[in-house]
């Protein structure tokens, strides 16, 4: 005992604690897959009905003929059962047709209750005469049996819960012998008792079938056994002996190994089975055109060709007669159509099957794959060990699907995703463990020089802290004050009130920003910038920034209000704060960026560029929030959006369309708006076509209209540019861009 302690504590300093669980677990996982619970049955039987329900069977041939005998049927020739003369005119029909074979999803256990001889006992009221002729007739079973001599029927038999009568070993049984290692009876499916047909049609039938099928736990039809053992002897199934008669095989051989039953053989023809006899049926998505109603049968209306050289099948979808299934395919599929498929898979060569070792490739699958996930996972960080796991799922789940796809073969894949899973998520509970030790040195670590919600962020996500980041789309602000340099003047002998100054307008621009769910990453003096979706995501980023970009200049209002009146108060000179914004969206890098001694979550690239250039030209063009294209694309129906101009920024090599942002929607929506709107889209319309005359035109206008004076910088701009270029035109294949010479 003491040995085995010495020998644990080695193995956990040398391996892991969790190592040693997992070990454990895969040991205890390998035996719950040898028992074989219900649980653990149903949840690779559920697989299986999904791979079925992807790819089921695609007909290529349809051999069979299903002649139904439905509601219409009964409708017109009365309930069931029918006489057994308008049974024997449907034999005569169908084989007058051409059919094949014909085999009977019903059992005719009792003799016709309408036989003349039953008749003849049962009518009150009939004269000696008229019962002695009734006697004398051929009973309707007797009818039946001609028909059936003079075709190839085979007859259908079921299994029952109990014996109830003497089996009657003079009727003919099928052959059947085994060929391998075990008796292929220990194996099967046994049914105590068994009901039979009638013995005058019993013995002339060309075959024998048990139509008896076994559901799954939840009510699913799956599997269908082949052969079977009924009242102590071995008989084959419906399908099979069907395909016994018209291959013409007199016995039926069934291949066995040491795990159980492999295949059964009949001529030209193996059929691979579970360990008990049962095909794994391939379905196909239901298929109407291959029944026919039994009422056109009797009627001979049905088309020669749907019955020529078909194997025939009859059966019922008639609700009242109960016979209805639930299949992987469909949740009402009658269950003479479950033979049906059984017999067009087998005939087709569209086959699926559960090999015998199937059992040994998953344990084996499991062994492996565990291992490796125990070997390697545990040196893994929090994101390779997600990649890692979503790796084992797609392969086990894609080699599992692998085999049925090109083969056919019926492989679990989640038992050994159940077991690696158990080992990966103890994996995960560990690593857990060792994160939230990480998040609280971290927060120790950076709180002392980093924002809260940064520090917070990078404690959920320990592997942002590292130089360099990701490359997603944001919204990037820049904001400054115009003309700050002479306030600023204004406070040289009073340093302190100039801090007091600054705090009071950045504070509400941040308190804005933070409520649109923007991020603050740096004060560049009286300068701010900002960006949107990072660190989180935010999937109206556009939107959001352009919201804080209006209330800003909102709040400077209310503090340009709040200064000019303690102004007029105090004495002293009032100089107004004017901010102007440029928002830009773009591709960028975002992370966590600077030395290993001091980090900021910051953005670089192209589009936080082009931000801080529109925030410079808006004293040029006289909007205090100009926004790139891709800004405007995402906030026009929200906002009142004005075309400016087509630029080409210093720095850059594409031109960029800039708007200015006027309003909200309600602004957006007023008269005076659309008409300065429809101007400036005439006046850019104009220059860009070098239609200078034209341009000067929509100038003029603009100036008479209501609000003219908005516009009034815009159109001294193009005015100056106008007035340039009818002296020096532009250059052949001009598109209109307009170069800033300022940043």
């Amino acid at each position: 005992m003491k040995r085995l302690k010495i020998l644990r504590r080695w193995f956990t300093r040398k391996f892991g604690l969790a190592r040693l669980v997992c070990l454990a677990l895969l040991v205890v996982f390998a035996g719950l897959r040898v028992w074989d619970p219900p649980p653990v049955q149903e949840l690779r039987l559920r697989t299986f009905d999904l791979f079925q329900l992807v790819d089921p069977r695609h007909k290529t041939v349809r051999p069979v003929t299903i002649v139904d005998i439905d509601d219409r049927s009964l409708a017109r020739f009365g309930q069931w059962p029918w006489s057994r003369t308008r049974i024997a005119d449907m034999i005569i029909n169908l084989t007058n047709n051409g059919a094949v074979a014909i085999g009977f999803d019903v059992v005719f256990s009792e003799a016709d209750r309408l036989n003349p001889d039953l008749v003849a006992n049962q009518m009150r009221y009939l004269d000696d005469a008229t019962r002695t002729k009734l006697r004398e007739l051929p009973s309707n079973d007797q009818i039946l049996s001609e028909a059936i001599k003079r075709s190839h029927v085979v007859l259908g038999e079921t299994g029952l819960p109990e014996a109830e009568s003497e089996l009657d070993k003079t009727l003919p049984f099928t052959g059947v012998a085994t060929v391998g290692e075990e008796n292929a009876e220990k194996f099967l499916f046994e049914f105590p008792g068994l009901l039979r047909n009638v013995p005058v049609i019993e013995k002339v039938a060309a075959g024998r079938g048990l139509f008896s099928i076994k559901t799954e736990r939840d009510g699913f039809i799956r599997r269908v056994p082949m052969i079977m053992r009924a009242q102590g002897n071995i008989m084959p199934s419906l399908s099979l002996e069907i395909l016994r008669v018209v291959t013409g095989t007199p016995t039926l051989l069934v291949r066995t190994d040491k795990t159980g039953i492999r295949a059964i053989r009949l001529k030209g023809v193996e059929i691979p089975t579970d360990k008990n006899g049962q095909l794994w049926v391939h379905y196909a998505r239901r298929d109407p055109s291959i029944y026919v109603s039994a009422a056109d049968v009797l009627d001979n209306t049905v088309p020669p060709s749907r019955i020529a050289g078909k194997l025939v099948l009859i059966g019922t979808s008639a609700a009242g007669l109960n016979d209805i299934k639930t299949t992987p395919v469909s949740s009402t599929m009658p269950g003479v159509e479950i033979h049906a498929q059984v017999l067009e898979s087998v005939l087709s060569g569209a086959v699926i099957s559960q090999p015998n070792y199937a059992l040994g490739v998953e344990l084996i699958a499991a062994l492996i794959i565990g291992v490796l996930v125990i070997i390697f996972t545990p040196n893994l960080g929090p994101v390779r060990l997600v990649l890692a796991g979503a790796m084992f799922a797609a392969v086990l789940t894609g080699t599992s699907w692998l085999f049925y796809w090109k083969s056919r073969y019926l492989i679990d894949f989640t038992y050994p995703l159940l077991s690696t899973t158990a080992i990966y998520l103890t994996f995960i509970f560990s690593s857990f463990v060792r994160e939230q030790r990480q998040r609280v040195q971290i927060r120790g670590i950076f709180a002392q020089y980093m924002s809260p919600v940064l520090v917070e962020q990078l404690a959920q996500s320990p592997e942002k802290v590292v130089l360099g980041g990701e490359e997603r789309e944001l919204t990037i602000m820049f904001s400054d004050v115009r003309g700050f340099t002479s306030i600023s003047e204004s406070y040289k002998h009073d340093p302190q009130g100039l801090i007091t100054l600054m705090n009071r307008f950045l504070t509400p621009l941040t308190d804005v920003i933070i409520e649109e769910k923007g991020y603050v990453d740096k004060y560049m003096g009286d300068a701010i910038m900002a960006f949107w979706n990072a660190p989180l995501d935010d999937a109206e980023h556009q939107v959001n920034a352009c919201e804080a970009a209006i209330q800003m200049l909102e709040k400077i209002d209310v503090v340009n209000k709040e200064r000019e009146q303690e102004a007029a108060d105090g004495g002293h000179v009032y100089i107004p704060l004017n901010v102007g914004i440029g928002l830009n969206t773009g591709i960028g890098v975002v992370g966590n960026m600077g030395s290993d001694l001091k980090k900021n979550y910051s953005v670089l690239g192209d589009s936080v560029n082009l931000a801080s250039r529109l925030e410079g030209q808006t004293k040029e063009y006289g909007f205090p929030i100009i926004v790139g294209s891709r800004t405007a694309l995402a906030a026009k129906d929200k906002f009142a959006i004005l075309e400016l101009d087509f630029i080409m920024v210093k720095g850059k090599s594409e031109p960029e369309v800039i708007y200015a942002i006027a309003g909200r929607e309600d602004v957006m929506q007023s008269a005076a708006f659309q008409r300065l709107r429809n101007i400036t889209i005439e006046m850019l319309g104009c220059y860009r076509n070098r239609d200078w005359q034209g341009a000067q035109d929509a100038i003029d206008r603009g100036r008479r209209s209501e609000d003219a004076d908005t516009l009034e910088k815009l159109f001294k701009l193009y005015e100056a540019r106008i007035k340039e270029f009818r002296v020096n035109p532009p250059e052949e294949g001009w598109t209109g861009a307009y170069a800033l010479l300022t940043k």
